[in-house]
């Protein structure tokens, strides 16, 4: 009996190292196996593995992406105004050996080294700008100045700062209404400015508009007075080699006189009254002849 009862006791001691030998590491987290209090290795990936019973011990670090959210706080701008910032800030564990060594792996630790780290980060990048420079950086800007004032500085900690954003970047309550009446005035100018410049340039566009027009409409009139003049000359110089003899040039003024009592007795019954030294009498009186 007393040998089965011991068999069963070293069955169990023996289950009991075997258990305490094995370390199962999930996907989102990091296992630190320690050999009297240092680190000898780290494992990274999910699945099992062993370790020495009562020589070797392990810690667990997240893995995943976290989140730490800072603490609402005030900051003064350039120009001596004071704002509002209320941001957060998405980290992770880049280096677990370094995390552990430096923080001794305790996230509230890294917490505190993020607070301290942002906010001067904030308080610096705000305080290199005027009021109105930070309210209208708040669409990206900002986050961008803070992330390269901080993201070297947490490497030595083992923490990768992934994104920081800023939730709300406001003015105190007391002259909140005040900063932005000014701002609307200011804005309000600067849109007067671009409108009468758009109508001081516009009329210099309706202005030489209108000068090119009348050059063109000028220079128009001016080809066509010459086209008429060449035509009237065409015309002449046809007319003159067309009646190139006397008898020609006789025919030519019978009848044309001929057209201009045509066009006078037009318009019903009309008598004309020709001197006998008129062309036209001599005309019809050389025609009886």
């Amino acid at each position: 009996m007393k040998k089965k009862i011991t068999a069963l006791v070293l069955v169990i001691v023996i289950l009991g190292i075997a258990g305490s030998s094995v370390v199962v590491t999930a996907e989102n987290e990091y296992r630190l196996v320690r050999q009297f209090g240092k680190i000898s290795r780290v494992i990274d990936t999910p699945g099992v593995s062993f370790r020495i019973p009562f020589v070797q011990s392990t810690d667990t670090l997240p893995k995943q992406t976290l989140l730490y959210d800072l603490t609402p706080s005030d900051v003064i701008t350039k120009d001596k105004k004071t704002m509002i910032t209320d941001s957060y800030v998405l980290w992770r564990i880049s280096d677990p050996t370094k995390f552990a060594q430096s923080l001794n792996g305790s996230i509230v630790n890294a917490e505190g080294r993020i607070n301290t780290a942002v906010y001067n980060a904030i308080k610096n990048a705000i305080s290199s700008m005027n009021q109105d420079e930070v309210i209208t950086s708040r669409d990206g800007e900002l986050s961008e100045m803070v992330m390269a004032r901080i993201e070297d500085n947490m490497d030595e900690y083992g923490i990768e700062l992934m994104m920081f954003e800023t939730k709300q970047l406001d003015l105190p309550d007391d002259n909140k209404e005040a900063v932005y009446e000014r701002m609307i005035s200011e804005r309000d100018n600067i849109a007067a400015t671009y409108r009468a410049e758009g109508k001081s340039e516009a009329q210099v566009i309706q202005n030489t508009t209108d000068k090119e027009v009348a050059i063109s409409i000028s220079e128009a009139e001016k080809q066509a007075e010459i086209l008429i003049a060449e035509g009237e000359a065409e015309y002449m110089r046809i007319l003159s080699e067309a009646y190139d003899t006397e008898e020609k040039t006789e025919f030519y003024s019978f009848v044309r006189s001929l057209d201009a009592l045509e066009a006078a007795m037009k318009g019903g019954e009309k008598t004309v009254v020709l001197s006998a030294d008129s062309p036209i009498a001599e005309i019809f009186a050389g025609y009886e002849k």
